[in-house]
């Protein structure tokens, strides 16, 4: 899909056709729809091609006039992903190219990022002014992502208090899911922010103090939502390993009076064993056997639960 935004009247508006000055937002483009927008911007066919990848990695280039900056940027899951409930955030590579005084953003799936860019009227300027603006829809994307992450701590929030209660593996997998989530995001941002800071060195393009101001606004908003992701998972990944020692604890809880029932039960199967043997055994001449062996057995159970109780109380077992 493509659709064509220019500047009128303070805004940007939908525009049937290409203009010597607009934003052009490529969403799965078709094959039509590249050939069109490389007849009009003669930009380098890979600017296009290469944000369409899903494994491409950030990375800033320029080439025959034509500058490239591919980032990665939140959207929400497909909806028949079935994490969704659990973690419905993903991210996907968009790229941002800058020729003459048209702004290109081509990415391989509908995002949030335009949307919110599109509603933020004061932060919107006309797309002649390409260094700022790209800038600016990259500040938008830094916001998307904080706001990603605290919905994110939120969920973990909930799902803590429920394991709280009790401890089920479906809570566990769910804040499991989480933790990925996170690790996505960290790892995004970090090439994010590398790529940036790549672009704020670059020699090829000149910038004015305004578009460096909102460059390095943009940088802020990267580095700050970077660091709340590794809080966020250092605390999950804890979170995670607390719960663990406290499953393993139980087990091994359950496994002690599973020991102590198993000894307990074994002394009257041990004596009841001796005595069904078919050969000469003591008290098998007497009227009370049963009794006196029974006797014995209760006797020497109740000697070991009387141990097995000393020791629970002196925190011994």
């Amino acid at each position: 899909m493509m659709t064509i935004y220019k500047w009128e009247n303070g805004g940007l508006r939908e525009n049937p056709e290409f203009a010597e000055s607009c934003w052009i937002n490529l969403v799965d483009p078709s094959t039509t729809e590249l050939e069109a927008v490389l007849t009009h911007s003669q930009v380098p066919r890979d600017f296009l091609t290469d944000p369409l990848d899903a494994g491409e990695r950030p990375r800033f280039d320029n080439e025959d006039g034509a500058t490239l900056l591919i980032v990665h940027v939140p959207r929400l899951a497909p909806s028949d992903d079935e994490e969704e409930a659990v973690s419905p955030y993903r991210t996907v590579p968009l790229g941002i190219i800058l020729f003459g005084s048209t702004v290109i953003t081509v990415c391989s799936a509908q995002t949030p990022v335009t949307t919110a860019f599109l509603d933020q009227i004061r932060r919107v300027c006309p797309p002649s002014d390409i260094y700022r603006f790209a800038f600016r829809l990259l500040w938008h994307a830094g916001v998307l992502f904080l706001r990603y992450i605290n919905e994110l701590h939120g969920r973990t929030d909930a799902l803590e208090s429920e394991l709280h209660e009790s401890i089920s593996n479906e809570a566990l997998l769910k804040m499991f899911q989480i933790e990925k989530t996170l690790v996505y995001f960290t790892t995004s941002l970090k090439a994010d922010t590398i790529a940036l800071a790549r672009a704020n060195t670059a020699r090829q393009i000149q910038l004015s103090e305004d578009d460096r101001d909102c460059l390095e606004d943009a940088m802020v908003e990267y580095q700050q939502a970077l660091e709340t992701a590794n809080i966020h998972a250092n605390i999950l990944n804890g979170t995670l390993d607390t719960f663990a020692s406290l499953i393993n604890n139980n087990l091994n809880n359950v496994m002690k009076y599973l020991t102590a029932a198993t000894i307990f039960l074994a002394v009257p199967t041990l004596v009841a064993s001796i005595y069904g043997m078919n050969i000469g055994l003591p008290f098998q001449s007497s009227h009370h056997a049963f009794a006196i062996v029974m006797g014995v057995s209760a006797l020497s159970a109740a000697a070991i639960a009387a141990v097995f109780v000393v020791l629970s109380h002196k925190r011994k077992f």
